[in-house]
């Protein structure tokens, strides 16, 4: 299975920033990115459509904005006031229409690697 490649990443301070990219190599309905922090389950963070629409999970509202560039291909998930507990390995994923809309993350059939995100208090 190709793995999308993902971009950027690293350890941060709580109140930073840090920006997450991913290449989907031509057009999809579907963009997303999901996470799993140490112990827990992979939880969705942000997917968008081919129309633009945006979806969020609650815990990253308003600081977290995802976005795709058509010309590129390209996902990016820009991260602000980020907190130890968005500490986590990040995913790219990319589905269908119906998977976004239903921010059903698990049904996503292209997945990236992952990379780390670490956020110190």
């Amino acid at each position: 299975q190709v793995h999308l490649p993902e971009y950027g990443g690293g350890s941060v301070q709580a109140g930073g920033a840090m920006r997450l990219s991913c290449s989907t190599s031509g057009f999809v309905y579907c963009a997303a990115w999901s996470r799993q922090a140490p112990g827990k389950e992979r939880e969705g963070v942000a997917n968008i459509e081919a129309d633009g629409t945006t979806n969020y999970e609650d815990s990253v509202k308003g600081r977290f904005r995802i976005s795709y560039d058509m010309s590129s291909n390209t996902m990016t998930l820009q991260m602000t006031n980020l907190k130890p507990e968005d500490t986590a390995m990040y995913y790219c994923a990319t589905g269908s229409t119906n998977a976004c809309e239903t921010r059903n993350y698990n049904a996503m059939d292209r997945w990236g690697k992952g990379t780390l995100v670490t956020v110190s208090s």
